[in-house]
């Protein structure tokens, strides 16, 4: 029998819950989450079956103060996994926890603060890609006419197309996460 296997998931970064529900699900089969690889390689290695809480933040700056930052992680019980891209995965054991403790988010503040980090760590600089190199180049392309170019527009209007995919997936996402949050 395999100790170690893997598998590929996508996951937006809208859906960092759907993510955690995915990694609790495993490991309750019996596959503990070790790490992850680019671009979306999950890597678990077998285990006891037990109900395990998997919590991702992002903290793209956590890297300055990483002590203090996993610090306060593991006072309140939750054991530090790995960082990748900006998120830090925990994770604790139900059995473990106190009372209604099944987030490291005490409340819906603290959600959207970091949901916030994530529009800024990630969405912006997408959009400042989008507007600032897509959309131009777009442009810039479909006035050519020599061959190449032509080639090379078809490449940006995939990228256009790519974006705005991503973009409306990502806004679907986040006004669904913030209905749930809130209401």
């Amino acid at each position: 029998m395999k100790n170690r296997k893997t598998e590929f998931r996508f996951f937006t970064i809208a859906q960092y819950q759907k993510e955690e529900d995915y990694l609790r699900e495993k490991h309750n089969k019996g596959w503990s989450f070790s790490h992850l690889t680019f671009p979306g390689f999950y890597h678990f290695e077998r285990c006891t079956p037990e109900d395990v809480v998997y919590q991702l933040d992002y903290n793209q700056n956590g890297s300055i103060h990483k002590r203090e930052y996993l610090q306060i992680f593991q006072d309140c019980g939750w054991e530090y996994l790995i960082d990748f891209m900006g998120y830090s995965y925990f994770r604790k054991p139900v059995s473990e926890m106190q009372g209604e403790e099944e987030h490291i988010f005490c409340d819906d503040k603290f959600k959207m603060e970091m949901i916030e980090r994530v529009i800024k760590g990630r969405m912006l600089p997408l959009v400042i890609i989008f507007f600032c190199v897509i959309i131009p180049q777009l442009l810039l392309q479909s006035r050519l006419t020599h061959p190449l170019n032509q080639t090379i527009f078809v490449i940006y209007i995939f990228l256009f197309l790519l974006y705005v995919v991503l973009f409306i997936q990502f806004a679907i996402h986040y006004m669904q996460l913030k209905k749930h949050i809130q209401g």
